[in-house]
């Protein structure tokens, strides 16, 4: 089997070294190089799935050679890596180069190992988006929830209560099968957020709570790496926006907030009020539809949820009557 390519630039020999010791035994392909033009080389010479580099090299810096790899090879997962952390660095970096991840020297080896483990499967899943058809796209989806085995089946669920509710509003057969594609990959980012965090018994604290948050963001960048359809990215970023303003990243309010991403957080959250989470049991049918109907209008459109709840309510009774 094939193994990805890695790529680690920095002008400190020792420093390589350090990286070859840390993934020795993972089963990526170590590549190095003491300096830009070198990384360059590797870079136009064969496919590099993620790209660490230094930022203070002679010649040419982490961030202009991170901008130049996006260039050349959009699709590798770009990080970089500095021992002078100031806000201006990491701005510039991330609008520069569109850098995935900032890590600050000294690294802690566990985060930096797991960062670019994660970072692979982040390029393997956008190669295989990419090129995909819809069996690829779910067994995808499907792969990224082996994180978290308690979510098993959810991205199918969110899905299909997801079509329920378009089915009920009339939409075009386009829309409905890019919400269906959205919904399968409404969590991709959950790529990286560490496992101990996904499965967590107790509450979050509030940096891991920040951390989970991020997956949204990750998940856009996936879908947009990926070049998938608008309403696939949408769901993504803002399918734990609020109606009424309180949710995330960006606290879009009522309408602002793309109808494909309000259909997925209806389905995502009654999917999860009626599976066990770490954090607590399952809730009952009745209960979850009780909570959204205490939602219509804070959290969840009103008008949405009416629907929702009326084909729910019919699909349980056996009189699905087209919803």
């Amino acid at each position: 089997m094939t193994q990805d390519h890695v790529l680690f630039v920095d002008d400190e020999q020792n420093i390589l070294n350090a990286y070859r010791r840390l993934f020795f035994s993972d089963p990526i392909d170590v590549l190095t190089a003491s300096n830009a033009p070198d990384g360059m080389e590797l870079i136009e010479s064969i496919p590099v799935a993620v790209i660490v580099s230094d930022n203070v090299m002679p010649g040419m810096s982490g961030i202009e050679f991170l901008a130049w790899a996006k260039s050349i090879s959009p699709e590798s997962v770009r990080i970089l890596v500095t021992g002078y952390a100031d806000l201006s660095s990491a701005i510039a970096a991330i609008n520069r180069s569109e850098v995935y991840k900032f890590i600050t020297k000294p690294w802690d080896e566990a985060d930096l190992r797991q960062t670019v483990l994660d970072s692979v499967d982040r390029y393997k899943i956008v190669k295989s988006i990419k090129s995909s058809d819809e069996s690829t796209l779910l067994a995808m989806a499907q792969t990224i929830e082996l994180k978290d085995p308690l979510t098993k089946g959810h991205c199918e669920r969110v899905a299909y209560y997801a079509m329920l509710l378009s089915e009920a509003m009339g939409l075009s057969d386009d829309m409905k099968t890019k919400i269906k594609y959205g919904s399968w990959l409404h969590d991709c980012g959950k790529i990286g957020v560490p496992e101990f965090i996904l499965n967590k018994p107790g509450l979050l604290d509030d940096e891991q709570f920040e951390t989970i948050k991020n997956h949204s963001r990750w998940g856009a960048d996936v879908a947009k790496a990926a070049q998938l359809p608008e309403p696939v990215i949408n769901i993504a970023l803002y399918h734990h926006e609020r109606y009424n303003g309180a949710g995330y990243p960006l606290g879009l309010q009522g309408h602002e907030i793309p109808i494909e991403a309000r259909i997925a957080a209806i389905a995502d959250s009654f999917d999860a009020m009626t599976t066990d989470r770490p954090y607590r049991r399952k809730l009952s049918i009745d209960d979850a539809i009780k909570i959204l109907i205490e939602d219509r209008g804070i959290s969840f459109d009103p008008t949405m949820v009416d629907l929702f709840i009326k084909c729910l309510s019919e699909r349980l009774d056996g009189n699905g009557n087209g919803c």
